[in-house]
């Protein structure tokens, strides 16, 4: 298992030919309990070559828990963030994803974070396990966000992108303080 910092990337398929299938779990703890309780949501955009979703069905989220691939498939939405260990799960399946598809950007937002008066530097322990569910769910890596966030709403927490026919884990962690709507279009897609 490999512990990564902000900015490294690891291949996931060129050392692991067998790997077609992999979990991606994320979870994350709110500092506080006062107020109202945090609600955050973890998104992927499925993107071409140019960092683009080509349809609205290419952005898997808590409305749209499943790709027609079969590629991606997000397990639903966790409101609180209190139950023990990961928070949302989202399973990728090499093996099904559509060939113009380049790219997954995993997104983390905190849902209705201006009403709320809410952000990430309330946030703590975020992370980002990526297990191989063929190998009884054995870790092949980690990422602790360990960042100290202040007005950010919104955490690209990592990518997972295709190169050289070989798929490649990027650890992110940029926080962005324009929200879900940010991203949204960012990647090419109505807000």
């Amino acid at each position: 298992m490999i512990n990564l910092q902000k900015g490294q990337k690891i291949d996931l398929t060129k050392g692991h030919p067998s790997l077609k299938k992999i979990i991606v779990a994320l979870g994350w703890s709110p500092q506080t309990k006062v107020g109202e309780q945090f609600d955050l949501d973890a998104s992927v955009f499925m993107a071409n070559s140019n960092g683009k979703c080509m349809k609205d069905e290419d952005f898997i989220f808590y409305n749209n828990l499943k790709h027609s691939s079969d590629a991606v498939i997000h397990s639903g939405d966790e409101r609180t963030g209190d139950k023990e260990g990961d928070d949302e799960v989202i399973t990728v399946d090499f093996s099904k994803m559509p060939i113009n598809i380049e790219e997954l950007d995993f997104i983390v937002t905190i849902h209705d974070a201006n009403r709320r008066n809410q952000n990430f530097g309330q946030v703590n322990n975020a992370y980002v396990r990526v297990l191989d569910p063929e190998q009884n769910n054995t870790q092949l890596l980690k990422f602790d966000l360990g960042e100290d966030f202040s007005v950010e709403t919104a955490v690209s927490i990592c990518k997972i992108y295709r190169k050289g026919g070989e798929w490649k884990f990027s650890a992110e962690g940029v926080g962005y303080a324009h929200g879900l709507d940010g991203f949204v279009r960012d990647h090419g897609l109505m807000a």
